[in-house]
């Protein structure tokens, strides 16, 4: 370990002002310069031991990549990340590396982890201001392609990461995607402010240089089935990375009124539909004055903020825990603070009271207190009896979760889901499913998480994928793969 001067603080990172970027959708956090990446590449330790790539899902050789910013070696430390993650610029703006690999830095135990997460963002961009060559070299050097074809459902995370380490281990693949644009929740789910279309359509073109096919509009379940897919169209192996789109709601009075939408449905038309821009695109969004969000994770901080840059005039967040239970990552919270968003904590929504025409006037709250912690290990909030109170709002985006569909499941027999949460059930460490040849990772599998779990879930069962169709004519293969006892 160098013995030099540690710098306890990361480098810090150039934001829009709150002022500029609460009415405009253009990218908050700008990222690193030159001169800023190589003053934080400075402060890796090059421990012997690193602890950051245990935190990293998709085992990226970070101490590695980070050296090589240190030489000034930027294009080689965007290909030293692309050999186990190919969404370098999406992971290093959206994923929680303060839980991950930012979390085990020997750094962080006496102050601020080096920042990776930054440091990844630059490189990766940095690249594609070069325009390097690197995907096509990468192609070059792809082994001879397999005879034996792969579909991959969903065009999210998973599925990506999932069709790209099969084709560099030489399978034709196909990605099915049920919409008319690839990316799954990156670009439906997640804002422009925090992570640019342009920068998930330009890693889904590298996916696509590697010989992976993207089929658009085809939703597997109604336009073919996981059956014919394998049994017609010859498929010998199917990934399933559909995610969790499916909202939840609460089942209280009044939630059919006007004015009451999903944070799916209201991220999906903002995002995706760019509902913004009406009339320019035709999908509008009528956000009043008076935008309440419930909910406490990152896509109730999504949908507060792109509210706001809707029009709203008054935002608040509506949530049943303290801030410190608050699942959303602590960065998102503090923009949405700086935003102006208010947050009211401790209450739940028990009722929505409409006007005469159907639309929602009021919400009816009641305030809650924290009791013992429950399966989360957060503390259980209890209600308060007789502390209903109403408070006048236009418009609310309900955000407490999502569920996958159940399209595929229902059209596929064999598949057995979890019978509360209508995920499906596959073998935690190959990705197995009940049905022989089909395999499954990220949301739909765990429910809603984080875009990084969700890629080293697509990177396992890309590596079990290899590992059966080399050996699927053995009869105990499949007990192999989908065994509990793994």
């Amino acid at each position: 370990m160098s013995n030099k001067k540690i710098i306890s603080k990361k480098t810090s990172m150039r934001k829009q002002a709150p002022s500029d970027r609460k009415r405009n959708f253009f990218e908050v956090a700008l990222g690193y310069t030159v001169e800023d990446a190589l003053k934080e590449a400075q402060r890796c330790l090059e421990c012997k031991k690193p602890s950051c790539i245990r935190g990293c899902p998709v085992e990226i050789d970070i101490p590695g990549f980070i050296k090589k910013i240190k030489e000034g070696n930027f294009l080689e430390a965007a290909s030293l990340i692309k050999e186990n993650n190919p969404l370098p610029a999406v992971c290093g703006r959206v994923c929680p590396q303060e839980d991950q690999c930012e979390k085990m830095c020997v750094l962080s135990k006496k102050g601020e982890s080096v920042a990776i997460g930054r440091l990844e963002r630059f490189v990766a961009d940095y690249e594609a201001k070069e325009k390097s060559t690197e995907a096509t070299s990468t192609l070059e050097h792809l082994p001879k392609k397999s005879r034996r074809k792969v579909a991959v459902i969903g065009s999210g995370p998973a599925s990506l990461v999932c069709a790209s380490e099969l084709a560099r281990k030489g399978y034709p693949v196909t990605i099915f995607e049920s919409l008319h644009e690839p990316g799954g929740v990156l670009v439906y789910g997640i804002p422009e402010f925090r992570l640019p279309k342009e920068i998930v359509r330009r890693e889904v073109e590298y996916i696509k240089s590697l010989g992976v096919e993207i089929v658009t509009n085809f939703f597997v379940g109604k336009t073919r089935t996981v059956d014919q897919l394998m049994d017609e169209d010859g498929y010998e192996a199917v990934f399933i990375g559909t995610g969790a789109g499916l909202p939840r709601f609460m089942h209280i009075p009044g939630e059919n009124l006007l004015g009451i939408y999903s944070a799916n449905e209201f991220l999906t038309r903002m995002n995706l539909m760019k509902a913004f821009k009406f009339p320019e695109y035709d999908t509008p969004v009528k956000v009043g004055e008076r935008v309440g969000v419930i909910g406490g994770g990152n896509v109730a901080m999504d949908s507060a903020r792109v509210a706001l840059r809707a029009g709203a005039k008054k935002v608040t967040i509506f949530y049943r825990r303290t801030r410190n239970e608050m699942p959303a990552r602590i960065e998102e919270i503090e923009n949405a603070e700086e935003e102006g968003i208010e947050f009211v904590f401790l209450v739940a929504p028990v009722e929505y009271i409409g006007d005469e025409e159907g639309w929602v006037k009021q919400i009816k709250l009641i305030k809650m207190r924290l009791g013992e912690p429950d399966s989360s290990g957060r503390r259980r909030p209890i209600p308060i009896e007789k502390s209903e109170f109403t408070t006048p709002i236009d418009t609310v985006v309900v955000a407490i979760g999502q569920i996958p569909s159940p399209m595929i499941a229902r059209t596929t027999p064999e598949l057995k889901v979890h019978p509360r949460w209508g995920t499906l059930m596959v073998n935690e460490e190959t990705c197995a499913t009940t049905k022989e040849g089909v395999f499954a990772g990220g949301d739909v599998t765990t429910g809603a998480a984080t875009v990084i779990l969700a890629a080293g879930a697509g990177k396992k069962a890309a590596k079990y994928i290899d590992y059966y169709l080399h050996n699927k004519e053995k009869r105990e293969i499949w007990k192999e793969l989908s065994s509990k006892e793994l």
